[in-house]
C-alpha cells in the first residue's frame, strides 16, 4: 500500500495530543499555521493549553533527532515521517482558489501545494466546514477517527430476554440462574420475561458465569425509589462497592445525576464507605457565554454547579420533608464532606476513598476523561453521567466524546458497569419534549 501524506489540522492535535503517532507507515505534515495556532494556545491554563504544550514539546524533541531540520522529515516509531511544512511558492498561491485572510485557508493551501507536488494528500480535521472546503478544491479529507466509537452500536448495559416461566421461578427460588448465553459483558443486566407475564431482573456475574439478583434495598435511597427497570439497574450499579467505574447515559430527565447523587449521599453519610463526595462538571456553557464571573472560585462555580444544588435540594426535601429540607442541606454543606470542583482543577490530584461524580461528561474528550479517571486513588468510585446527543463542545460528537469512548473501552472490565437510561421520568412535559423537539 502506497504511503499517504496526512496534513493535520490544529483541532486534531488539541483533541488528541498523541495523534501524530497514530498514522503508522505514513507521512505526517504539520503546516506552519498549525504551529502558530498551537503556540497561541500553549499559555492557556485549561486542557486545550496543556494539549498544545504537549504537542509543541513533542515537536521540539524531534529537533534532536533531525539535528535542527524538521522540514525534510523526521523518522519516528512505527514507520512515521514527521515534517513541518512552510508554503513558499507564489505561483501556487495564485492558483489557490480560496482567500488567504484566515489561518484555516492557509492550512488548506499547504495541503493543496503538497498535492500539486504529486503526494497522496489527506487532510485530517475535526472541523466539518474545513473538510468540505478541502473536498471542494480536490483534496481528500477525513475526520479523526482514532478515538471514535459508533454511539448507535454502543453496548447498552442491559438486555431483555424471553425465557420459560420455569427459568424465572428457578432464578427467584435459587437466587441465581445459569444461562447458556455466552456473550454477556461483566455486570450486564438482564430483564427476564415470560409469555405468562412473569418477570425478574438479574445481573451477570462474570466470575460465576451466571445471572444473580440485584442488591436488596429495604428502604428508599435518600427519599428516592427507582421508577423503572433501567433506574433500578443503575441504582444497583451505584451501590455496589466492587464496581469502581460507572457510566450513566441518557437524555434529560432520565435521573442520571439524581440517582448518582442519592447513592453518593447514602455511601458517604449513611454507610461511611467513602470519606467525601466530589462533584465536577466541565466548564462548557450552553449558548452564548456570559463572560467572566466575579468572586472566589467557589462563588464562580456556584452558577456552573446550580443543577447539582437543585438535585441536592430535592433529595434533602425528599428524605426530610419540605420543612427540614433546608436544614438537612445546610448540614450536608457544613460537614465538608461534599466538594464542588471544576474538571480542569482535578488534574494532578490524587483522590483516595472518594465518591466522584463527573456530570455532563459528554463535553470531555477521551484524553480529558483519561486524565480524570486516572486521578482515582485507593477505594474511590467514579461515576460519569451525560447525554452524547447534547454536546456543547464544537469538536466532539456522539461518537467521539468521552462517554461513548469509555463505555467501548471498559465494557469487558469486571470493575465497570454501564446503563443506558431511555425513559424520561422528570415530568410528562419533559418526556414529550425529549421525544418531539
Amino acid at each position: 500500500m502506497s504511503r499517504k501524506t496526512f496534513v493535520i489540522d490544529t483541532n486534531v492535535l488539541l483533541h488528541d495530543p498523541n495523534a501524530i503517532s497514530k498514522f503508522k507507515e505514513n507521512d505526517v505534515a504539520i503546516p506552519l499555521g498549525v504551529l502558530e495556532e498551537l503556540d497561541g494556545m500553549k499559555r492557556q491554563s485549561d486542557e486545550l493549553g496543556r494539549n498544545a504544550r504537549t504537542v509543541v514539546r513533542f515537536i521540539d524533541s524531534l529537533k534532536e533527532i533531525s539535528k535542527g531540520d524538521l522540514h525534510n522529515g523526521v523518522q519516528i516509531e512505527h514507520g512515521i515521517s514527521v515534517r513541518i511544512y512552510i508554503d513558499t511558492k507564489v505561483c501556487e498561491k495564485k492558483m489557490f482558489p480560496l482567500p488567504l485572510d484566515r489561518n484555516n485557508n492557509r492550512i488548506l493551501l499547504a495541503a493543496y501545494q503538497l498535492k500539486e507536488k504529486g503526494e497522496n494528500v489527506v487532510l485530517v480535521s475535526k472541523d466539518f466546514v474545513m473538510r468540505v472546503k478541502a473536498e471542494a478544491i480536490g483534496i481528500e479529507a477525513e475526520d479523526y477517527e482514532n478515538l471514535k466509537v459508533a454511539f448507535d452500536r454502543m453496548y447498552k448495559g442491559y438486555r431483555k430476554i424471553e425465557v420459560p416461566k420455569r427459568d424465572i421461578d428457578t432464578f427467584i427460588k435459587d437466587g441465581f440462574l445459569v444461562t447458556e448465553i455466552h456473550d454477556f459483558h461483566p455486570n450486564e443486566y438482564c430483564h427476564l420475561v415470560s409469555s405468562e407475564n412473569s418477570s425478574a431482573v438479574g445481573k451477570y456475574n462474570f466470575h460465576t458465569k451466571r445471572l444473580e439478583p440485584l442488591l436488596k434495598m429495604n428502604r428508599d435511597v435518600w427519599g428516592i425509589h427507582p421508577l423503572n427497570v433501567e433506574q433500578k439497574c443503575a441504582l444497583d450499579l451505584l451501590l455496589r462497592d466492587d464496581i469502581k467505574l460507572v457510566c450513566l447515559i441518557g437524555q434529560a430527565g432520565t435521573g442520571k445525576t439524581l440517582l448518582a447523587l442519592a447513592a453518593a449521599l447514602k455511601k458517604v453519610f449513611d454507610e461511611t464507605v467513602y470519606s467525601r463526595i466530589l462533584v465536577s462538571r466541565p466548564i462548557v456553557p450552553l449558548g452564548k457565554d456570559i463572560g467572566f464571573l466575579p468572586g472566589t472560585k467557589e462563588e464562580k462555580l456556584f452558577h456552573w454547579m446550580q443543577p447539582i444544588y437543585d438535585n441536592l435540594e430535592f433529595l434533602c426535601q425528599s428524605t426530610g420533608g419540605p420543612a427540614a429540607g433546608a436544614e438537612t442541606q445546610k448540614w450536608i454543606m457544613e460537614s465538608k464532606k461534599i466538594e464542588m470542583e471544576a474538571v480542569t482543577y482535578i488534574r494532578g490530584r490524587t483522590l483516595p476513598k472518594m465518591f466522584i461524580i463527573i456530570d455532563e461528561a459528554q463535553n470531555l474528550t477521551p484524553h480529558e476523561i483519561k486524565t480524570v479517571v486516572s486521578r482515582a486513588g485507593q477505594g474511590t468510585k467514579v461515576v460519569l453521567t451525560g447525554d452524547p446527543s447534547q454536546i456543547d463542545n464544537p469538536y466532539l460528537d456522539k461518537d467521539s466524546n468521552s462517554l461513548t469512548y469509555t463505555v467501548s473501552r471498559f465494557k469487558n472490565q469486571s470493575i465497570f458497569g454501564h446503563m443506558l437510561l431511555e425513559k424520561t421520568e422528570r415530568s410528562e412535559l419533559a418526556a414529550i419534549a425529549a421525544d418531539i423537539l
